[in-house]
């Protein structure tokens, strides 16, 4: 009973609920701000009406081809006039009937019947002749000039078609050049014969159209079967034979294997865009316009030439970018990076070998940020790594405590990641200009050994790279000299996924993607020059491109300065909401206390004075397949090691001679106890090659030594 005199309220009704920590709401853009969004990112708005930049240039370029128009109109009824010219004479002189008798060696027997098929011919001609000029003369009579100018400009008009300009080179008609010459698309036929002309199958062989021509994109699709025994990697390695045989730019022509159900080793899915794919302003990434991002979610990184979206996954594997300089390397390691930003549940090393200004904006996220290129910077990079390496340790032995249910397979999870009880983010180690501190010659003493600085940071990235990804370690390394004695093959054997923009030579394109790649018809060499942010994307694992690609042609998104700056101000404004802020980012560059001796001994003898043997290609690739007969056999035959390395002998022997390996014939013994001469390799030759290279590389570090 409540008290009298008292007015009793009635209370709000009671609720079981739990707290739940919500993403800051981000502010909401304006209906004009929206709309304007929409009218840049719409593909049904022409991109002449995008800026007012690109309104003035489709202005002049409309007002020049109103001008030239005249002139090509005059060029092209010219034109049209010799080819009908052309066409009448050779339908007059009975072309294709002759042609036909002497292919048929009976020409003498026909002889008469061609001439009495020409002078009916003539005939025909001359009467058609004489019945249109009564028909102009009639029209004449009666309508005055009118009639003769309106014959004059359906005739000029019909012979300005036909004499219209054709796409491909002067002289040659292309082939797949767009959907106005693409005459296989009606005619397969036109499809075998440029497979035959490109030596991929025999002339008495023929293709199995298993799609017909379709329309995809901007461009045009087939999937045709090759005959018995014939391979789809051969047509891909042999990519630019096909593209000169259809009259096309080999960025245009993509050729792809079609693997898994549906698919087999002979079938070959085909690709023609109608004109270059990589021509044209880049795409802006997507993640400005998204507020957050899941880092176990795959960053959008780029579209291939087909304008399929590539998503790159960093979570369980680890990247490696290789370029020369002025490519776009940077910018791919920072858009790999924005995903990572974009999480507040992620902690970041970020090392820039280059000491500019690229990575400055990230510094108010990252846990730790080093930015030099001096012996002090490599030292503090060596320091953040040996943390790393500790930390890794300290995760797994926490992992092991840990419950079924939450860590089944002692490998980080999301939930795991996201936890702060249990202190394991998602880690991410971003080294731009890597081969700085991996090339730093200052020596130091680990676990009683000698050293250098870059051998033992070498050996710590190869801890990370080995053992770091089930702990939640993420690797980036970029770096602008991709060679075998920067990066060394212990490293770079585990860096899961790479991306190769343009490279100087095969060599160092295959040290970026992995061995004999370009002869399965990925060079990084060949890009142009003037395809900026255009790499070859070797991913581990699953791509919109699908899960069985080896590998893809990728324009990265384009992402600005001011982007990334807004990138990473968002980034910390998301760490700031939910309390992850640390680091550096927070003003804390303290490294915490660590066990040398325990960081040393999990590194085993990787931090030894040695330095290992980095043997080139395709001189490590005969190694690994000779194994302990290096020292056994004498001699070793061509076509045995080309059949192993699944290369082409003309590229393996080019290969080989540029190491110091000439091949010599010898007797061999066959199975029917014969003897047979063959072309191949002494063992000895080959061993000799191996110690040239292992004597250039340990006498880099003593001449380096000797110097200081």
């Amino acid at each position: 009973m409540a008290a009298p005199g008292r007015e009793v309220e009635p209370a709000e009704p009671v609720y079981d609920a739990e707290l739940v920590e919500d993403w800051p709401v981000a502010r909401r853009r304006t209906f004009r701000q929206r709309l304007a969004r929409s009218w840049q990112r719409s593909r049904l708005v022409p991109v002449a009406f995008k800026s007012r930049q690109a309104l003035k240039q489709a202005a002049r370029d409309v007002l020049a081809w109103l001008l030239r128009s005249p002139f090509r109109f005059v060029g092209a009824v010219g034109r049209g006039a010799v080819v009908m010219v052309r066409v009448w004479r050779r339908w007059v002189r009975v072309h294709d009937y002759r042609e036909a008798a002497e292919q048929s060696e009976k020409l003498a027997d026909k002889f008469v019947e061609i001439r009495a098929l020409t002078l009916f011919r003539w005939k025909v001609s001359g009467a058609v002749l004489a019945a249109v000029a009564a028909v102009l003369l009639v029209a004449d009579l009666l309508y005055g000039n009118v009639a003769l100018w309106i014959v004059a400009g359906v005739g000029s008009v019909a012979l300005a078609v036909a004499g219209r300009r054709k796409d491909g080179a002067p002289g040659r008609k292309a082939v797949l050049a767009g959907p106005r010459t693409l005459t296989w698309t009606m005619d397969p036929q036109v499809l075998v014969d440029a497979f035959r002309d490109a030596k991929l199958i025999g002339k008495d062989e023929t293709l199995r159209l298993v799609e017909r021509a379709a329309r995809i994109g901007d461009g045009w699709a087939v999937t045709v079967d090759l005959p018995a025994t014939r391979k789809a990697a051969d047509v891909i390695k042999h990519r630019d034979a096909l593209a000169s045989a259809l009259a096309v730019d080999e960025v245009q022509l993509i050729v792809e294997r079609v693997r898994g159900r549906g698919g087999h080793a002979g079938r070959v899915f085909l690709w023609v865009a109608d004109e270059d794919p990589y021509a044209g302003p880049p795409l802006r990434t997507p993640l400005l316009d998204v507020e957050w991002w899941d880092a176990w979610r795959p960053v959008p990184f780029g579209r291939d030439a087909r304008q399929r979206r590539i998503d790159l996954p960093l979570v369980w594997t680890l990247l490696l970018v290789g370029a020369i300089p002025r490519q776009g390397k940077t910018m791919a390691a920072r858009l790999a990076a924005s995903g990572l930003i974009l999480d507040p549940h992620t902690r970041l090393y970020v090392f820039d070998g280059k000491g500019g200004k690229d990575w400055k904006a990230v510094e108010e996220v990252v846990h730790r940020f080093v930015c030099g290129d001096g012996v002090e910077h490599a030292e503090a990079v060596r320091d953040y790594l040996v943390e790393l390496v500790a930390e890794v340790q300290a995760r797994y032995a926490r992992m092991a405590e840990l419950d079924d249910e939450v860590c089944p397979e002692s490998k980080i999870t999301p939930a795991i990641s996201r936890d702060p009880a249990l202190n394991m983010p998602i880690t991410a180690v971003i080294i731009d200009e890597v081969q700085v501190f991996l090339e730093n010659p200052t020596k130091v003493l680990v676990g009683g050994k000698k050293t250098t600085l870059g051998e033992y940071i070498v050996d710590l990235l190869a801890y990370l790279a080995r053992k770091g990804p089930a702990a939640g370690i993420v690797v980036i390394l970029a770096t602008q000299r991709p060679d075998s004695q920067t990066i060394p093959s212990r490293l770079r054997s585990v860096l899961g996924s790479r991306f190769a923009l343009r490279v100087m030579d095969w060599r160092d394109s295959n040290i970026v993607l992995g061995e004999q790649m370009n002869t399965r018809g990925y060079d990084a060499s060949t890009l142009l020059p003037s395809h900026k942010g255009v790499g070859i994307l070797r991913p581990d694992g699953d791509t919109d491109a699908g899960a069985e690609s080896l590998a893809m042609t990728v324009w990265t998104y384009y992402m600005a300065n001011p982007d990334w700056q807004a990138i990473c101000a968002r980034g910390r404004a998301l760490r700031e909401a939910a309390g992850t802020l640390s680091g550096h980012a927070a003003g804390d560059d303290t490294t915490c206390a660590i066990d040398s001796a325990a960081v040393v001994k999990a590194l085993g003898a990787g931090s030894g004075s040695a330095r290992p043997v980095e043997l080139p290609e395709p001189l490590a690739a005969v190694v690994r397949h000779l194994g302990e007969g290096i020292d056994q056999r004498e001699f070793v035959p061509t076509a045995e090691l080309v059949e192993a390395l699944e290369t082409e002998p003309s590229v393996f022997a080019r290969q080989m001679g540029e190491l110091g390996c000439r091949p010599i014939r010898q007797y061999v013994p066959t199975e029917d106890g014969e003897a047979r001469r063959v072309r191949g390799y002494l063992t000895a030759d080959i061993r000799a090659a191996i110690e040239q290279v292992d004597d250039e590389i340990n006498s880099a570090p003593n001449t380096e030594a000797d110097e200081s």
